[in-house]
């Protein structure tokens, strides 16, 4: 093997091996950002010896036992007198570890706790929500900061910026590396949903720039939840957010044309729709209410909109949509976590159940919130009703406010054609 295919190799093996070795790391030194320096150092170990060796059985085993090597020599460096015991008693744990006789099994065994102690820590409420999907996307996904940077369509610099001050804050709050434990695991653990959930959306539907959706964000989101859903099976969340994404991705091929634009949901070719994503999606939401229901616990935000989201993959044709259960759902949401946008999505489940006027009413009342003062969807869907009910004049005015709001240039166009559409109607 050509040097050049064999460091392909490399990079490709040590992409797929990076969240388990930081984690494993992690574990040890008790800091997330030296636990991602140890692992780059071990992938430059590997790059200067696998073209000479050729790459190892267990390659994940190797980059760990190079990391722990690492630590050791880290460790033994270090000059602060006051941390001189505490930094023995690591290097006899690290120690200890390489030389059990089955390193690989031993590794195997630890790797979920691991991949969880990272997760909850790269997800910590102490930081801010970018710098939290940031850190994830870099430790978990494996993500470089130029391909975050691209995904959110944000500087290089901001980027790495936000990643280098979030390991700061969790060395400087000295963030224990563990699974939070009592009262504290239900805040945590929607801290980590929501970070998933915020990838996944940018990548469904993007916020700015020239493309729709982007893919990747959402398969990355999609493979750290179920990572999430095997190492916590006994939370109902994450499952029903799991649920979910697969539900709502499945509609990827189906909601845009040929030319990348939108595709409205109803106006959607179901035959596109990915089956299999659909019955995994369904799975899911089965695997959600009977852990919840073993729990005696109530359904949470993510299991209820993935029932939703449920009745319209179980609807083969958009006319068969069961939009009262769907409404019926969204008024459950609302009072589980109240929210205009929900009370916005409600709105239209009304519509399409009800008609555009009972729709209307739920629309108008949200007009004076202030969180929507600048949300293009509020517009977008006041513009829809109007329309249905013949008012082409003010649904042409509000199809040209969403316009002029929205910042994804896809989406512009088809608010501008809308209102385009009103005038020659009228």
């Amino acid at each position: 093997m050509a040097a050049s295919d064999t460091n392909r190799a490399i990079n490709a093996v040590f992409r797929i091996e990076q969240a388990k070795l930081i984690a494993g790391l992690a574990r040890i030194v008790r800091d997330v950002g030296i636990a991602e320096e140890l692992a780059q150092d071990a992938l430059v170990t590997a790059l200067e010896r696998w073209p000479q060796t050729g790459i190892p059985g267990n390659p994940g085993a190797w980059l760990m036992a190079a990391g722990k090597h690492r630590a050791i020599d880290r460790i033994r460096r270090a000059k602060m007198l006051e941390r001189k015991h505490q930094e023995l008693g690591r290097e006899m744990e690290i120690e200890q570890e390489l030389s059990m006789p089955d390193l690989d099994r031993a590794m195997d065994n630890e790797v979920g706790d691991d991949l969880l102690r990272l997760m909850f820590t790269a997800c910590h409420p102490s930081l801010s929500t970018e710098a939290r999907v940031a850190l994830t996307l870099r430790l978990l996904g494996g993500l470089t900061t130029e391909e975050i940077a691209r995904a959110f369509l944000v500087p290089e610099a901001t980027v790495a910026q936000r990643i280098v001050r979030a390991k700061r804050t969790l060395a400087e709050k000295q963030v224990p590396f563990e699974v939070p434990r009592g009262p504290d695991l239900a805040e945590r653990l929607s801290s980590v949903l929501e970070v998933i959930y915020l990838v996944f959306n940018e990548g469904y539907s993007a916020t700015a720039g020239n493309d729709w959706m982007r893919p990747q964000l959402c398969e990355e989101a999609l493979r750290l939840g179920r990572i999430l859903a095997e190492l916590a099976p006994q939370e109902p969340e994450v499952h029903g957010l799991v649920s979910l994404m697969e539900l709502q991705f499945s509609r990827f091929r189906a909601r845009t044309d040929a030319k990348g634009d939108p595709i409205l949901l109803m106006d959607q070719n179901r035959a596109l729709w990915d089956q299999l994503l659909i019955r995994r999606g369904l799975a899911a939401l089965e695997r959600a209410d009977q852990v919840a229901d073993s729990l005696n616990r109530a359904p949470g935000p993510y299991l209820v909109q993935a029932a939703i989201a449920a009745y319209h993959a179980q609807a083969r044709r958009a006319e068969e949509t069961d939009w009262q259960q769907i409404a019926v759902l969204y008024a459950v949401l609302v009072n589980i976590t109240p929210s205009p946008i929900v009370e916005l999505n409600r709105a239209v489940a009304v519509a399409m159940s009800e008609g555009p006027a009972a729709g209307l009413v739920l629309a108008d009342a949200l007009m004076n919130e202030p969180s929507l003062k600048n949300y293009h969807l509020l517009p977008g869907v006041r513009g829809d009703f109007l329309f249905k009910l013949g008012r082409l004049e003010e649904a042409r005015a509000e199809f040209e406010r969403a316009a002029d709001l929205t910042k994804n240039a896809r989406e512009r166009a088809v608010l501008a054609a809308r209102a385009a559409a009103c005038s020659r109607t009228s």
